[in-house]
C-alpha cells in the first residue's frame, strides 16, 4: 500500500510539473508571444528630482531605470547627493530597480570605480562610448579597440556585469561595417553593443540586418530615430520626430528582427532635447505621455503582424 501511495504521489507531482513547465522555444522563436522589455531613460526628464522620475517608471510599462549624469541629466549626481541608501529606499518605494548606468563622461577606460556602484544596486549594464583603435584599416582598429577593453571587460565579468558600447556618430563604432566588426571581435559575454538607430542611415532594412548580425551581442536597443536631428533649436513638433511613431522611420522590420533573434534585453524609448539637460516636455506628465505614445506605436506594430 505504501509503495502504491508513493507511486501515485510521485506520478501526480511529475504530471503537475509537466503541466506547469513553460513550453520550450521552437526553432522558429520563443513559445510565448514576443514582447519588449522597457527601461526608463532618466534624461528624458532632464533634472527632475530622482524620486519623481522613479515614480513614472511603472507608468511607462517599465520596471527598471537607466540613470544618466550631466550634461544630459543629473540623476547620477543626485544619487551621490542624497546618498545611495536613500536611493535604494526610493527604488523600493517605486518598485523599480536600477538596471543601467550610462557614463559617456567616463569613456570606456575609466569605468572601474563605477562598476561596483552598478553592482551594489543589482544593475546589469554600464553604457559608454567607444575609444580609439590602432591599425591601417577599420577592421584592425575595431579589433585593437576590443582588445584594449579586455581588462575592463574581465572586471565587469567578475561582477556579472556587461559593458555596452553605443554606436555614437563620429566614434570608432559608428558605421555599419564597424558594428559588424565589433560583433565579430567582441567576446561572447560582458561586452555588447547599445544600438542607436538615430546614428545610422535611416533604412529600416539595414538596421534590421544589423540587429540580426549582432544577435546576442545586442545589449540594449534604443527605440530612437534621427527625425529632424537634435543639434540645433527647432519647434518642439520637429524635435519630437526622434521618437518612434512620430518620425518617418518604420520600426516594423526592426522589431521583426528583434523577434527573430529572440531579443529579451531592454528597449529604451529615447530622444535628445535641445539644449541637453532639460526635459523633453515642460511637465513630467507630458514627458510620460510622449513616451507612452511611442510605446503604443511599438506595441501596435507588434500586434499587427510580428
Amino acid at each position: 500500500m505504501m509503495h502504491r501511495r508513493q507511486f501515485i504521489q510521485s506520478t501526480s507531482l511529475a504530471l503537475a510539473s509537466l503541466l506547469h513547465k513553460p513550453a520550450r522555444a521552437s526553432l522558429d522563436g520563443p513559445a510565448e508571444p514576443f514582447r519588449l522589455n522597457y527601461i526608463l531613460a532618466s534624461p528624458l526628464y532632464g533634472t527632475t528630482p530622482l524620486s519623481e522620475v522613479l515614480a513614472e517608471t511603472a507608468r511607462i510599462g517599465a520596471a527598471a531605470v537607466d540613470i544618466w549624469p550631466r550634461r544630459h541629466a543629473d540623476h547620477r549626481e543626485q544619487m551621490d547627493a542624497i546618498g545611495h541608501d536613500r536611493v535604494r529606499q526610493l527604488l523600493a518605494e517605486a518598485k523599480v530597480h536600477l538596471g543601467i548606468i550610462t557614463r559617456f563622461d567616463l569613456g570606456p577606460y575609466e569605468l572601474r570605480n563605477e562598476l561596483p556602484v552598478l553592482k551594489s544596486f543589482g544593475g546589469k549594464i554600464l553604457v559608454t562610448g567607444a575609444g580609439k583603435g590602432t591599425g591601417d584599416s577599420l577592421k584592425e582598429q575595431v579589433r585593437s579597440f576590443v582588445a584594449s577593453m579586455r581588462p575592463h571587460v574581465e572586471a565587469a565579468g567578475e561582477m556579472g556585469l556587461t559593458i555596452a558600447i553605443e554606436n555614437h556618430a563620429s566614434s570608432l563604432i559608428s558605421s555599419t561595417d564597424s558594428i559588424r566588426y565589433f560583433a565579430e571581435f567582441a567576446p561572447e559575454k560582458h561586452l555588447g553593443l547599445a544600438l542607436a538607430p538615430y546614428h545610422l542611415p535611416q533604412d529600416p532594412a539595414l538596421i534590421a540586418r544589423l540587429v540580426e548580425d549582432l544577435g546576442p551581442k545586442l545589449s540594449l536597443f534604443y527605440a530612437w530615430q534621427h527625425g529632424n536631428g537634435c543639434m540645433a533649436p527647432q519647434p518642439k513638433e520637429q524635435e519630437l520626430l526622434q521618437l518612434p511613431g512620430r518620425g518617418p522611420l518604420d520600426f516594423r522590420p526592426i522589431l521583426a528582427s528583434l523577434k527573430k533573434i529572440n531579443y529579451s534585453g531592454w528597449t529604451e524609448i529615447f530622444m535628445h532635447p535641445y539644449p541637453r539637460g532639460i526635459p523633453i516636455m515642460e511637465t513630467t506628465a507630458q514627458v510620460t505621455e510622449m513616451i507612452n505614445r511611442s510605446r503604443a506605436y511599438l506595441e501596435s506594430a507588434i500586434r499587427e503582424g510580428l
